[in-house]
C-alpha cells in the first residue's frame, strides 16, 4: 500500500472537482481525503500502487467538464498519514499560493432537463444548479469556494437538498449553491406582492403585450422586451436614449439562432457551452427580428439562456404564447454600471420598464455579459466579463511582485497581478460617471481580498484628466503604495504581449481613439518598438487638428473638415461653409483644439467623407458603419483587389515614419466627388491603410531586425482591418500577435499595466 499527496492546480474549485474526486476514488478502491486549500486542491490518495496510479490518471486526464487542470504534483507521503477507512471530502483550509476563481457557469443540459420535468422536485425552480453549473464569482465572498463564503449562506438547505449535498451518488454532491423550491431564493415583482410562478407569468404577459421588463439574473439586471416587436424596441431605445447602438438578443434555443443567423465553424461550441457569451453573428437575409435591433449592421449580438429564470421566461406552463427572441440589454442608466440590487434597479432603470422581476439572492460582484466577435476560428473578445473573468493570464514575470493595473477610462476593467498570474476583472464600465468609479472601488476591494492580493504598486494611465488616474492617485496615497503611470498605447501593446506570453521586443501597432501622448498631444495611430522595459515611438499616422473638444470624438465631420478644403466639404455635404470656417479658425488659433494622431477619429472622418455617418450616437458607430460598407463590397467582389490609390504610402524623416493618411483621405474625397462607389472607397481606405502599416513594418524590420508585430487598440476591433494587416504581414514573413480572449480595446489595457509592474518590480516607471 502507498500514500500519495497530490496537489492539483487550475480551475478546480466551484466545478464539482471534489465530488468527482470522491467518486473516482471509490471507483478505483482508493482511500483518503480531498480538500480545497484556496490556491489548489489537495488529495491524499492511499491504496495499492495500481489503484492509486489509475486514480491519478483519471484525475489528470478525465476531470469534470468545467475543470481546467494547469498542474498536478505528486508528492510521496508514506508514513505521514494513518490508514484511512474510506475516502471523504474534508473541511477546506486556506493556504498561500496561486488562486483560481471559477467564473459563473451557464445552466447545464441536465439541470435544464430537470427544470422542465414535471416529475422532478426542482420542476420550474428558477435557481436550479448542480456541481457542473450555476453562479460562482458573482456570489463568492472569499476563497476557498464553500457555501458559508457565498451569498447562498442565507438560505439553509432543506433535508432533501442536504442529503444530495452530502451524497457522492448525486449530481449535487458538494454543490455550494444547491437549493430547491422549498429552501432556495425567491422571485418577486418589486413594489407588489407578486411572487414565484405569478411573478414569472406577469413578466411574460407584460413582454408579450409590448411592455418592457427588468430581470435580475446572475451578474446583474437586464432590460427585456420582445425583439420582434418594433414598437417595443423603439420605445426601449427612446427610454434609454440609445437611438442606434445594437441591442443584444437572447434566443430560446440553437434552432432559433440557426433560423435567424449564420453560424460559422466553432461558434456553436461557444454559443451552447458553459460561457454562453453574446456572439456577433451574421444576420440572415430573412429575419423575424425587428430591423431596429441592430440597424445598418451585418451582425447581431446573440446569446442563449444561461440562467434558469431566463429559460422560464421563454417556456412556462401558463398558456402565454411567448416570443422566441428577447432583447436582453444591460440594465443600467447611460454611463452607470449594471444594476445589481433592488435599490439601484428602482433608482436607475425603474423609469425604463413596466415592472422589475427580481430575487433575493445577493449579487456580490457585478458581471455583465461577455461580448465576442469571431476571427480565425476562435473568439475575438470585445467585452470580457461573465464566463471568462477572472480566469488568469499566465505571465513570465517576477512571481514575487503583486500589483494592480487600474485600467482605462472607457470600457474599464482592472487587473490584479499575483504569483505570475494576471487576473482581469469583469467589465466595470466607462469612468466618466461617478457611479462607475464607485463600482470600480467596490469591485477592486472585493477581488483583491478574494485573490489574497496585497499590491506593492499601483499602475495607471498618464492622462492628467482621467478619473481612473485620480482614483489610482488616491488609492496609492491611501494605501501608501508607489504609483506608476505608463503611456496608454504602450500599455495596449503590453496587453497583447502578455496575452500571447511574449517578452521579446516587438513592432507594436497601437490604433485606437484617443490617448494622452508623452508630448502632450493626442495619440491614437501609433507605431512603437516595445518590450516590458520600455518603448520608442517610431511613427504614427499623419497628425491633424482635432477641433471641438469632446464633440470631435462624436462628430467625424469636424475631423474631415480639418483635413479637406472648403469646396470639397461643401460639395460632399460634410459641412456648411460657415462650419468649415469655424473649424479651421479654431484649429489655426488653437481654440479648443489639439494636435492628434487618433486612428479612431480618422475612421470617423472617412465615414463622414463617404456620407455614411456624419456623427456618432455611440462610441464607434461611424467607424463600424464604415467597416460594414467595406465588408459588403468585399463579399460582392471576391478575388484579387486592384487598389485605386497610387500615391505615397509613408514618409520617413530622421527615422520617424509618417503614414500618409491625410493624403489618402483627400484622395478618397476626390474619388467620391467624381461618383466613386461608396463600398469600394470604404474598402479602399481599409486596404490602403493596411498597406501603409505593412510597409512601415518592413522599414522597421530593415532598420532593427525585428520581425514580430503586435496589433492592439480599439481600432483593431475592426475585423476587416485585422485580417488585411495580419495576412499581409504574415505573407511577408512576420510573426503577428493578435488578441483573442482579452479585448484589443481599453477593456484589456489593465492587463498591460499589471504585466508591466510584474516585469519591472515596484519602483520603476516607464522608459
Amino acid at each position: 500500500m502507498i500514500t500519495v499527496n497530490i496537489h492539483v492546480y487550475g480551475i478546480v474549485q466551484g466545478v464539482g472537482f471534489r465530488p468527482f474526486t470522491a467518486v473516482a476514488a471509490e471507483k478505483h478502491g482508493v482511500r483518503g481525503t480531498v480538500a480545497n486549500k484556496g490556491s489548489y486542491v489537495e488529495i491524499i490518495a492511499q491504496g495499492e500502487p495500481e489503484a492509486v496510479e489509475g486514480f491519478i490518471d483519471e484525475v489528470r486526464h478525465r476531470p469534470p467538464e468545467r475543470a481546467v487542470i494547469l498542474g498536478l504534483d505528486e508528492l510521496p507521503a508514506d508514513g505521514e498519514y494513518p490508514v484511512f477507512e474510506g475516502f471523504e471530502i474534508i473541511e477546506s483550509e486556506k493556504e498561500y499560493g496561486d488562486i483560481f476563481v471559477s467564473p459563473d457557469i451557464a445552466t447545464c443540459d441536465k439541470c435544464r432537463a430537470e427544470l422542465f420535468d414535471p416529475g422532478n422536485r426542482r420542476y420550474l425552480h428558477p435557481f436550479i444548479n448542480c456541481t457542473q453549473c450555476g453562479p460562482r464569482l458573482t456570489i463568492l465572498d472569499s476563497m476557498p469556494y464553500d457555501r458559508e463564503r457565498t451569498s447562498m449562506k442565507e438560505f439553509p438547505m432543506c433535508p432533501e437538498c442536504m442529503g444530495e449535498y452530502y451524497s457522492p451518488e448525486t449530481r449535487r454532491f458538494d454543490a455550494q449553491p444547491v437549493c430547491c423550491n422549498d429552501c432556495g431564493p425567491e422571485l418577486y415583482i418589486i413594489g407588489e406582492d407578486t411572487k414565484g410562478a405569478d411573478a414569472i407569468t406577469k413578466a411574460r404577459r407584460t413582454v408579450m403585450s409590448g411592455g418592457i421588463i427588468a430581470v435580475k439574473g446572475i451578474g446583474g439586471f437586464h432590460l427585456c422586451c420582445d425583439a420582434k416587436n418594433t414598437e417595443a424596441v423603439e420605445r426601449l431605445r427612446t427610454l434609454k436614449r440609445r437611438p442606434m447602438k445594437p441591442f443584444a438578443v437572447m434566443m430560446r434555443d440553437l434552432e432559433t439562432v440557426k433560423r435567424e443567423c449564420v453560424i460559422k465553424d466553432g461558434q456553436e461550441e461557444y454559443l451552447t457551452g458553459w460561457q454562453k457569451p453574446i456572439m456577433l453573428l451574421e444576420k440572415k437575409e430573412r429575419q423575424t427580428l425587428s430591423e431596429r435591433i441592430a440597424p445598418d449592421n451585418l451582425t447581431v449580438g446573440v446569446m442563449l439562456p444561461y440562467a434558469p429564470v431566463q429559460m422560464l421566461l421563454f417556456d412556462y406552463p401558463d398558456g402565454i404564447e411567448m416570443s422566441d427572441c428577447l432583447v436582453m440589454t444591460s440594465g443600467n442608466a447611460k454611463g452607470a454600471p449594471i444594476c445589481r440590487d433592488d435599490e439601484s434597479a428602482v433608482r436607475e432603470i425603474g423609469g425604463f420598464c413596466d415592472l422589475i422581476l427580481s430575487h433575493n439572492r445577493k449579487i456580490l460582484i457585478r458581471a455583465d455579459d461577455s461580448v465576442t466577435d469571431w476571427l480565425y476560428g476562435k473568439p475575438y473578445m470585445i467585452r470580457r466579463s461573465r464566463g471568462f473573468a477572472p480566469l488568469p493570464v499566465m505571465s513570465k514575470g517576477d512571481r514575487s511582485v503583486q500589483a494592480v493595473g487600474i485600467g482605462g477610462e472607457l470600457k474599464n476593467s482592472f487587473c490584479a497581478a499575483r504569483n505570475s498570474m494576471l487576473y482581469l476583472s469583469p467589465y466595470i464600465g466607462d469612468m466618466a460617471d461617478p457611479r462607475t468609479v464607485r463600482a470600480l472601488d467596490e469591485s477592486l476591494g472585493r477581488m483583491l481580498d478574494m485573490l489574497e492580493c496585497e499590491p506593492q504598486t499601483v499602475v495607471c494611465d498618464t492622462h492628467p484628466m482621467y478619473n481612473t488616474v485620480a482614483f489610482a492617485e488616491e488609492y496609492a496615497e491611501q494605501h501608501k503604495l508607489p504609483l506608476v503611470k505608463i503611456q496608454h498605447h504602450y500599455a495596449h501593446i503590453l496587453s497583447c504581449m502578455a496575452e500571447n506570453d511574449r517578452t521579446e521586443k516587438v513592432i507594436g501597432f497601437s490604433l485606437d481613439g484617443t490617448g494622452y501622448g508623452s508630448d502632450g498631444t493626442i495619440w491614437g495611430g501609433e507605431l512603437l518598438i516595445a518590450d516590458f522595459r520600455g518603448y520608442e515611438r517610431t511613427g504614427s499616422i499623419e497628425p491633424f487638428m482635432q477641433a471641438g473638444g469632446d464633440l470631435s470624438a462624436k462628430e467625424g465631420w469636424r475631423i474631415a473638415a480639418a483635413m479637406l478644403g472648403e469646396e470639397t466639404c461643401t460639395a460632399l455635404g460634410i459641412c456648411t461653409r460657415s462650419e468649415h470656417r469655424l473649424i479651421n479658425t479654431m484649429a489655426s488659433k488653437g481654440l479648443n483644439s489639439v494636435r492628434s494622431t487618433s486612428a479612431g477619429r480618422l475612421f470617423d472622418a472617412l465615414s463622414a467623407i463617404l456620407g455614411i455617418r456624419r456623427a456618432s450616437t455611440f462610441e464607434g458607430e461611424a467607424s463600424t458603419a464604415l467597416m460594414y460598407h467595406a465588408e459588403l463590397y468585399e463579399r460582392s467582389h471576391a478575388g484579387k483587389y486592384e487598389p485605386l490609390y497610387s500615391g505615397e504610402l509613408l514618409s520617413a524623416e530622421n527615422g520617424y515614419i509618417t503614414l500618409k493618411t491625410t493624403e489618402l483621405a483627400r484622395f478618397i474625397a476626390q474619388q467620391r466627388l467624381i461618383g466613386g462607389n461608396t463600398g469600394r472607397l470604404a474598402y479602399e481606405f481599409h486596404f490602403t491603410l493596411s498597406r501603409m502599416l505593412i510597409e512601415a513594418a518592413e522599414r522597421i524590420r530593415s532598420d532593427t531586425g525585428l520581425d514580430t508585430c503586435a496589433l492592439s487598440g480599439g481600432v483593431f476591433q475592426n475585423r476587416l482591418l485585422v485580417r488585411l494587416v495580419n495576412e499581409g504581414l504574415t505573407d511577408r514573413g512576420f510573426k503577428v500577435l493578435l488578441h483573442s480572449l482579452v479585448p484589443p480595446n481599453d477593456g484589456g489595457i489593465a492587463l498591460g499595466q499589471a504585466a508591466y509592474a510584474m516585469h519591472n518590480g515596484v519602483n520603476e516607471n516607464e522608459n
